[in-house]
């Protein structure tokens, strides 16, 4: 009778243990959709759209690279600008800006 308890415990026991890794694999799928969501807030913008003053901050913090691609989000009102650079080396960075010209790091 006892191996019987015994063995009845030990399946209780493992079947629980594989619902706290259910769980877990769920909540990982919920934080990489979440990620993703956030990342795609941008909307592609013509370069001639970029305001004067966040051009003229690029010139002036990242001398000698020109602006390859730009996009814009707008939260709670504000202008941000994800701006690709590209130096004459041919490497490329990606660079964020609010529409006053200030570098978000």
């Amino acid at each position: 009778m006892k191996k019987v308890l015994v063995a009845v415990a030990l399946l209780l026991s493992v079947s629980s243990f594989s619902g706290v890794f259910a769980a877990e694999a769920n909540v990982d799928s919920v934080a990489i959709c979440c990620v993703q969501a956030t990342q795609d807030e941008y909307t592609n913008i013509e370069i001639s759209d970029v305001p004067d003053v966040v051009k003229a901050a690029i010139e002036k913090a990242y001398p000698g690279q020109t602006i390859k691609s730009a996009a814009v989000a707008e939260k709670e009102g504000v202008k941000t600008y994800k701006l690709v650079l590209a130096s004459t080396e041919g490497t490329e960075s990606t660079v964020i800006f609010n529409d006053k010209g200030e570098e978000i790091k």
